[in-house]
């Protein structure tokens, strides 16, 4: 489990991806305090995070930054809606965690043949193993 720093900075992460556009939709701020609350962190904390991001910090652990990948496609699919802006942001999120590029491409392909365009936890864990083995 990340430390309370990594948590924080896992949701300032996800608050600035959600904020790709613009403002953060109902149904992707209900998303993100239910992974706040996942991850222990206090609404008060949220709130604030909301209006002052925090600096990245990369996780230590691959499944942790894989686990947070994964969030960030279900944040993208939340709302139903996925532009290019970002397709891109969540790429560039991957490659700054350290995975592995070809992964993180062969996940945004894939997303294409799932329901609502999102690709189940243990297969994108598994493309994810295959890179990291």
């Amino acid at each position: 489990m990340p430390n309370r720093v990594e948590k924080l900075s896992l949701l300032s992460e996800m608050i600035a991806f959600a904020k790709t556009d613009k403002e953060i939709k109902k149904i992707e701020y209900h998303f993100l305090i239910g992974v706040a609350k996942q991850l222990e962190v206090s609404r008060e904390d949220f709130d604030y995070l909301i209006e002052h991001p925090i600096n990245y910090v990369n996780l230590k652990s691959h499944s942790e930054r894989i686990v947070q990948f994964h969030r960030l496609v279900l944040l993208m699919h939340i709302d139903k809606e996925r532009t290019k802006a970002e397709i891109v942001k969540l790429y560039n999120y991957g490659l700054r965690m350290g995975l592995n590029h070809e992964s993180i491409t062969k996940v945004l392909y894939l997303m294409e043949g799932f329901p609502n365009m999102i690709v189940p936890a243990d297969v994108l864990i598994d493309i994810f193993k295959v890179q990291y083995n």
